[in-house]
């Protein structure tokens, strides 16, 4: 089935985005994680991700060319599909779609929004679609970083039956890098709610509905949600007497069952494991009680008529029982030791993974198994950086430290060295000619990766400024996207947490990343005796595919050079 990619929210202002190039043509497959369009909002340029498989249909807005907050700007299915009906659909086309590419879309008449629906050769005319009421608008969980696919709703600011403005923050949504503020762009009643609080969407679903007072749409997220099953079904049954925990939750999202709620079967399959003569439980939940030895019919169900969910099984404890031991060793053992006597059980504790910690898993296995690494390290005399810092800081209007002065000898390194400056694209290397440094920063939910933009043209103190404020940001998770993307190179420190060396993974497209050890002492000889020194050893991941090892290596020694005489980085 044809599924229609809309201009996802990429910053927390933007109301449009101008498609600057696509990097598909009409008739090209297309992979979910492929790279569609680069977009340019009001904060940056950025990529835009399909999040389907399948062959390009059609372009709706050429590059060069803006399109608004939702607004359909491709169309992705099986080749040859007929997907005139998704657009007949959506009354925005006619105003901005272009007549170059599909000569009907310019006759499309003003229709309220639909989502999907299956192609017209296949589903009888009677009963082909069913659309939206006139002026109900369908809010859409939008992209809120360039690498999520879902988001996790925190909170809801509306409820059913509220007024809501444009402007109004409808939701608070956690994506892989921060809790942001989804914005609906509509005006009029809230009608419909279609994820609660504490469960996940994926990129593009409806989470909200809005229009006029007392208007029914019920019947629409009928469809809705029966075309969402019909595409569920279609991807297989679940074997449930064969199926082992982790191939269970690796086929959740194939069958649009949403992480958050993993424990969760359609109601076709509940109505298949459960009867009034067996214990309702899920598979999943029957499976973990089997792998822990606990008795499902001691067990109380808190899902739909007593079912019982993983979530049961996880915070199930049974009740206390006399400790069994065997009395024969242990009277033979009393007379050299005394008998171990356990005081509690085995057990562990499953933590969900965050939005944030499900992106990095994924990227930077992406990143370690794809990318072939090759590593160098340098070791540098801090001497004079020291010396230097405790100078500066007498005349600077905000603290200096050492990772502000790396951040700014890396820049100035990049700056001779823009071979290390650059972006693996796959068909191509991408030379980058700004230098936007990321500095790697660890918060409880992961890792996150606030950027300093041109930190080549900035003094210490502006670098040191605009870190303070960016990891302020990250620690209350107000960092906004343009704030943590973009990044042409990026530093990971560990030397605050006693770590002398050690090795990162690139953080993709990145072509390299330095790692920075802590700053230890060092007895060398000294003339005829012995001395101490201050020393800090570096460790440059690189890409092999876009960063030799000799030019690597130019970069560290230049490094070396201005971090081993700061002086010169302010000449």
């Amino acid at each position: 089935m044809a599924e229609v990619i809309r201009m996802p929210l990429l910053s927390d202002t933007m109301t449009e985005g101008k498609i600057i190039t696509w990097n598909k043509k009409v008739g090209d497959k297309v992979k979910s994680d492929d790279v569609l369009a680069d977009v340019e909002t009001d904060k940056a340029t950025m990529e835009v991700n399909g999040y389907v498989d399948g062959t390009l249909l059609y372009i709706g807005v050429p590059a060069g060319e803006a399109a608004k907050i939702n607004q359909i700007i491709a169309i992705v299915g099986k080749e040859g599909e007929d997907y005139q009906a998704l657009l007949e659909g959506d009354k925005d086309v006619a105003k901005t779609a272009p007549a170059t590419e599909i000569k009907e879309t310019a006759a499309p008449a003003e229709a309220p929004k639909q989502t999907a629906v299956p192609a017209a050769p296949v589903v009888p005319a009677a009963t082909a679609k069913v659309t939206l009421p006139a002026g109900a608008k369908e809010i859409r969980m939008p992209l809120l970083s360039d690498t999520m696919t879902e988001g996790k709703i925190v909170s809801w600011n509306k409820k059913v039956g509220d007024l809501v403005k444009s402007d109004d923050v409808l939701a608070d949504v956690e994506t892989d890098k921060a809790t942001m503020e989804v914005v609906g762009y509509e005006e009029g009643t809230l009608l419909y709610i279609g994820v609660e609080a504490g469960n996940a969407a994926k990129i593009n679903e409806i989470i909200a509905i809005v229009g006029k007072p007392g208007t029914d749409v019920s019947a629409y997220v009928a469809a809705e949600k029966s075309a969402s099953n019909a595409t569920a079904l279609d991807g297989g049954k679940l074997e449930e007497e064969a199926v082992t925990t982790k191939a269970f939750e690796d086929q959740l999202p194939a069958n649009n069952i949403q992480p958050s709620s993993s424990d969760q079967l359609p109601t076709t399959n509940d109505q298949i494991s459960s009867t009034d003569q067996r214990i309702k439980a899920s598979p999943l939940a029957k499976k973990l009680a089997a792998d822990k030895g606990i008795d499902l019919s001691k067990v109380n169900g808190s899902g739909d008529n007593g079912r019982i969910t993983k979530k049961d099984i996880d915070s199930y404890t049974p009740a206390a029982a006399p400790a069994k031991t065997a009395e024969a060793p242990v009277a033979k053992a009393a007379a050299t030791a005394p008998a171990f006597t356990a005081t509690g059980q085995e057990g562990y504790t499953d933590t969900p993974l965050t939005q944030m910690r499900k992106i990095i898993a994924r990227r930077l296995g992406e990143s370690k198994f794809s990318a072939p690494h090759f590593y160098l390290t340098m070791e540098i005399n801090m001497d004079n950086a020291i010396t230097s810092r405790v100078a500066m800081n007498e005349v600077s209007p905000v603290k200096i430290s050492f990772n502000d002065m790396i951040i700014k000898a890396s820049a100035m390194a990049l700056r001779l060295h823009p071979d290390v400056n650059s972006s693996w694209m796959g068909d191509f290397i991408r030379h980058n000619q700004h230098i936007h440094i990321g500095s790697a920063l660890a918060l409880p939910e992961g890792l996150i990766v606030p950027v300093i933009r041109f930190a080549d043209q900035k003094s210490l103190s502006q670098i040191a400024a605009d870190a303070k404020e960016l990891y302020g940001k990250a620690k209350d998770k107000k960092l906004q996207p343009a704030e943590f993307s973009g990044n042409t190179f990026t530093i990971s420190n560990l030397g605050m947490m006693d770590i002398e060396e050690f090795t990162a993974i690139i953080n993709p497209p990145d072509s390299a990343i330095l790692a920075v050890g802590a700053i230890k002492e060092k007895v060398v000889k000294k003339g005829d005796g012995f001395g101490v020194i201050n020393v800090m050893k570096l460790t440059l991941s690189c890409d092999h595919r876009s960063v030799d090892g000799a030019v690597g290596a130019a970069f560290l020694q230049t490094l070396k050079r201005f971090l081993e005489n700061p002086v010169i980085m302010l000449v």
